[in-house]
């Protein structure tokens, strides 16, 4: 009689996606773990506890906690969504612009210096507007929208100021002008699952910061830059932030590893938590297969 997967949930917050995934696992009869990121700990001499588990789903909000785990799951050979690589990845949008560079796949124009003289260097370059990004954080947070030598002369002191490994780089990238909008497309393995625009009169349109959700039909344009994207930074589940460019087309300008969905789901008619579980679960069903 072959024996019952075992799904990890790690988790830091009980938030709306993650009561939908626990029910989507309680509904298929899973048996499954809640794990809070804030109360476990890994014995590094002893990893088989870990080994109980077929895959481990991850949902930790913060990206350092989340990856390290990531790494320690990986290493202790427990198959992990996403991957501590992918997440890595993903996690830090100056290596998710390195490696949509290396792939050939479109996204806006990005710089990186490491200096204060160095960025602002760079930046009267670009020429104004351009966009200041710290080069790991989500919501639309830390995000600056540089019109002119003063201000960017006030924020790169600000940066430099704060002192903090993150804010030593300066993440120029080109500011678009969109038409009021973007684009948030879900993967999950070879597949777009679904997509929605991201209304808003401000140019960070982020549902976060206020931005309205509507149903995005996936065009094939849309489909094959998702797809791109996703197989430059390692596949998995992932959400696909998409910039429309009046001459250039569609623009990749960020990759979520751990992606919200709380607007989407309920607006596509997609039980998109469903879709995550079932897609650990193949995970986990190909840990097992490998291991008979």
């Amino acid at each position: 009689m072959q024996r019952r997967l075992k799904i990890g949930v790690l988790y830091s917050r009980v938030r709306v996606e993650e009561k939908w995934i626990f029910a989507a696992m309680e509904k298929r009869g899973i048996d499954y773990e809640r794990l809070d990121d804030r109360a476990i700990s890994f014995d590094l001499e002893n990893p088989k506890p870990w080994r109980a588990f077929d895959a481990v789903l991850e949902r930790s909000i913060s990206y350092t906690s989340g990856l390290y785990a990531l790494r320690l799951l990986n290493s202790f050979g427990v198959p992990t969504v996403n991957t501590a690589a992918v997440a890595e990845v993903c996690g830090d949008k100056l290596t998710t612009s390195a490696m949509l560079a290396k792939a050939g796949v479109a996204q806006p124009r990005n710089v990186v210096a490491f200096t204060p003289e160095a960025a602002l260097e760079a930046i009267e370059a670009f020429g104004y507007p351009v966009v200041l990004k710290p080069v790991v954080g989500s919501w639309g947070r830390l995000l600056a929208k540089i019109n002119d030598r003063d201000a960017a002369e006030a924020v790169l002191e600000h940066k430099a100021t704060l002192g903090s490994v993150q804010h030593s780089v300066f993440y120029i990238q080109e500011f678009i002008e969109k038409p009021g909008r973007d684009i948030r497309a879900i993967l999950i393995g070879d597949r777009v699952l679904t997509a929605m625009y991201r209304n808003s009169e401000h140019w960070i349109t982020n549902t976060a910061r206020g931005g309205s959700g509507e149903l995005c039909p996936i065009t094939p344009e849309i489909e094959d830059i998702c797809l791109r994207a996703s197989k430059a930074v390692g596949g998995g589940l992932l959400g696909v932030d998409l910039i429309e460019h009046s001459e250039r087309g569609y623009l990749v300008n960020e990759i979520n590893h751990t992606m919200e969905f709380h607007t989407m789901q309920p607006l596509s008619g997609i039980d998109i938590a469903g879709e995550i579980v079932e897609y650990a679960v193949q995970i986990a069903e190909g840990k097992m297969q490998n291991a008979e």
